[in-house]
């Protein structure tokens, strides 16, 4: 079984912020590269999920509020708790694809790859059309 993976962008929808109605990522993150990600992920049938700084894996179908989270505050203690999370979501897959934009791809993100136990399942793919 195989997933694809993205990190979450600061770019959310607005009309969302300071309520508490929960969506899914497709709703609440609109930055393009994100988009495109999701919409590809879809086209192709795949399984995907968002890395989000705050709620870690976050599946199409699960509904979170709208949030702000920037990766530089992440704390150790939340750094570990993301670090678990990924590790036990993610467990059941064989084979992880992280679609980076190498430009924009946060130390944390790096620093998460590198340190998880799941690091050998883990392929990063910088074109949408590595989505199949």
């Amino acid at each position: 079984m195989r997933i694809y993976l993205t990190h979450c962008s600061a770019k959310k929808k607005a009309s969302l912020k300071n309520t508490k109605e929960k969506v899914t990522p497709d709703i609440l993150y609109t930055a393009t590269p994100t988009q495109r990600f999701m919409t590809r992920c879809k086209e192709k049938g795949v399984n995907w999920a968002i890395f989000s700084d705050k709620y870690g894996v976050w599946f199409p179908h699960v509904k979170h509020e709208w949030y702000e989270k920037d990766p530089h505050t992440v704390t150790d203690y939340e750094f570990t708790q993301l670090l678990e999370d990924f590790q036990s979501k993610l467990r059941n897959y064989e084979k992880i694809y992280f679609y980076r934009n190498r430009g924009r791809f946060h130390p944390l993100y790096k620093k998460l790859l590198k340190v998880t136990k799941l690091r050998n399942r883990i392929t990063f793919i910088s074109h949408l059309e590595d989505i199949s």
